[in-house]
């Protein structure tokens, strides 16, 4: 029998060389479409539970602070104010819950091989990961802003939207990278509990979502500036209200942040570091 020569398709890779040499767009798409599904599944606990939580904040600041028309912040009523930071809040900690449980509940469960087995690189399973976490961040974005804007007295119509598309895309990410890295260190639910509660939480609270640094004491305006989660949530602000109290320059803060977060991460998977040893 004559040997015939093997086509490209069907070739097999030699030991230790990978057949997909470049992007694996399915395999990507397919990790993406399971963490979107896997939030989805459960929506009214992933998305609409925190777009009710973040109203009722609203609810409550405004009529405890805002009644009568007393507060006023950088020129626009205090509702109008606290609106955006409440609405990039609940996105940057569902962007960081979607991420740190994945892994985690992989480790938990026994099925971690179900992330390292298939034909993915360490980028697209990164890529994966952070994409799911974004897309609920926007989800539940969208959602807590329709119902703002429904909210009689709230006005929340956007005036810069790049800039809410911008922060909210760089803020996600980062609180992305954040999760993942957290589900790779964490070995129970416990510790990314502790992330959320001593991390994330105190971060975003003092971050300056229900107040303007400017009626901050000069040290702690100097902490403020120390605070990525400020220049995000000023910078999503900006894309509401048209003013924000963050320098110019907060948005290559974030963007510096998250490529140093991304290659933590990347090379937290890349070594295997508490998932295959």
């Amino acid at each position: 029998m004559t040997d015939q020569p093997i086509s490209g398709e069907n070739r097999l890779a030699s030991p230790g060389v990978p057949i997909f040499r470049n992007v694996n767009w399915g395999g990507l798409k397919t990790l993406y479409i399971k963490e979107v599904r896997r939030f989805f599944k459960v929506q009214l606990q992933t998305v609409w539970a925190p777009a009710v939580t973040t109203l009722l904040y609203l609810v409550i600041f405004t009529i405890a602070l805002g009644g009568r028309g007393r507060a006023d912040i950088m020129g626009v009523h205090f509702a109008d104010f606290i609106a955006p930071g409440l609405i990039i809040m609940g996105m940057l900690n569902n962007a960081f819950q979607n991420a740190s449980f994945s892994l985690l509940a992989g480790k938990m469960q026994g099925t971690i091989v179900d992330y390292l087995m298939p034909p993915l690189s360490t980028a697209e399973l990164l890529a994966g990961l952070t994409g799911g976490a974004v897309t609920r961040a926007f989800c539940v974005g969208a959602t807590v802003w329709l119902a703002m804007a429904l909210w009689p007295g709230v006005h929340v119509a956007p005036i810069h939207l790049w800039a809410i598309l911008w922060f909210g895309f760089l803020g996600a990410v980062f609180l992305a990278f954040i999760g993942v890295l957290t589900s790779i260190w964490a070995e129970k639910f416990d510790h990314a509990a502790a992330v959320t509660n001593f991390v994330v939480a105190p971060l975003t609270l003092l971050s300056g979502t229900f107040y303007s640094i400017e009626r901050l004491a000069p040290a702690f305006q100097t902490f403020s500036h120390f605070n990525p989660f400020f220049y995000i949530i000023s910078g999503f602000r900006y894309g509401f209200l048209g003013v924000s109290d963050s320098p110019w320059w907060g948005s290559l803060v974030i963007l510096g942040l998250d490529i140093v977060m991304g290659l933590i991460c990347y090379t937290a998977l890349k070594r295997g570091w508490k998932i295959k040893n």
